[in-house]
């Protein structure tokens, strides 16, 4: 298919499961800020889970599908979509043809972003094995950039699909307000016995300079340090939770910095981080401290989710009422489309 951007909305990238593996030579990893939706996407689509698709921020674009058939499904936080006018669900297939056009109502409380997975993915070329965008450097994604009106994009070959496939509800991400669950360390040492504590039981709001880099917290208690903030700077994972000189944390994101120079107190889980970029500014975050065997198993039980999607999804085709897939024949593609008369 192509994607024809009729308008980009207020933030608009291409993005996949990141760009891992060069962190030693300073490229950020960047990719979707809530992989957890992303993949469940792809799966529901018969992608690969690292299949490139549109992030959308807070306010949605119009998209326009051209030159062939297929299929498209949004997940993340709900900016209430719509096809050609009419309401469509999140976490569903939702087939769509030439001349379809996509767009969204905004934000209604449930959500900041939302992913655009497409049957195929983006095809767009990969920079360093991503095609993941990330603006500050200029690369990945369409020209390193967020997308404007006109864009044309392409999607890849389609796997197979079954239109009206729903995510089961016990399958999608939590998206609760509950706290932060966070592993200590590596400098804890490094705040002050009653800074641990407040850090752990304050309630903090998400400020508005919050970005794909760092969310920023406000309000809450101050956090001391035992002799300063900065530290030799070291690695930050994914989730890393700073505390500079003002005594608030940031927690890093999916554009954090290679290295820091910034106490790290904790890191938040993986999950947490994903849940994270879903919350509007304003809404209130807490953490909670967890041990690393718990993380371990929360990890565990969300490759076990993403498994049961994969059975979910591919049960035998003669077990749905309807279904859909791209054949090709003699070099030539064929989309064809069957329904169950009885």
């Amino acid at each position: 298919m192509k994607l024809t951007i009729q308008t980009p909305g207020a933030l608009t990238t291409i993005q996949d499961l990141g760009r891992w593996g060069y962190q030693a030579i300073g490229m950020p990893v960047s990719g979707a800020m809530d992989a957890p939706a992303l993949i469940r996407g792809n799966i529901l689509l018969g992608n690969p889970d690292n299949a490139a698709a549109l992030e959308v921020t807070m306010a949605g674009p119009s998209i326009m599908f051209g030159d062939g058939d297929g299929a498209v499904a949004i997940t993340g936080g709900d900016l209430q979509p719509k096809l050609n006018g009419q309401p469509v669900q999140n976490w569903t297939v939702i087939a769509v043809h030439s001349g379809d056009v996509l767009t969204f109502g905004g934000i209604c409380g449930k959500g900041f972003r939302a992913y655009v997975c497409v049957s195929g993915g983006i095809d767009v070329p990969p920079v360093m094995g991503s095609r993941s965008t990330y603006m500050k450097a200029k690369i990945g994604g369409l020209e390193g950039r967020k997308l404007q009106k006109g864009d044309e994009l392409i999607t890849g070959t389609a796997g197979i699909f079954t239109p009206s496939m729903s995510c089961p509800e016990n399958l999608r991400p939590d998206y609760s307000n509950a706290p932060l669950r966070t592993v200590l360390g590596p400098q804890d040492s490094y705040i002050k016995s009653e800074g641990i504590k407040t850090f752990l039981t304050a309630e903090y709001k998400l400020s508005s300079s919050s970005d794909r880099m760092g969310s920023r917290m406000e309000g809450g208690k101050l956090i001391e340090h035992v002799k300063g903030p900065d530290i030799v700077s070291d690695a930050i994972p994914m989730g890393a939770v700073q505390i500079p000189g003002q005594g608030l944390p940031i927690v890093m994101m999916a554009d954090r910095q290679t290295t820091g120079g910034y106490v790290k107190i904790g890191v938040v889980h993986a999950l947490d981080v994903a849940r994270l970029s879903q919350y509007m500014p304003g809404s209130p975050v807490k953490f909670s401290e967890i041990s690393q065997e718990q993380g371990i198993d929360i990890s565990r039980a969300e490759a076990e989710a993403l498994n049961s999607l994969r059975s979910h999804v591919s049960q035998p085709a003669v077990t749905h009422e309807r279904g859909a897939m791209n054949v090709i024949v003699d070099g030539e593609k064929f989309f064809v489309e069957w329904e169950k008369l009885s």
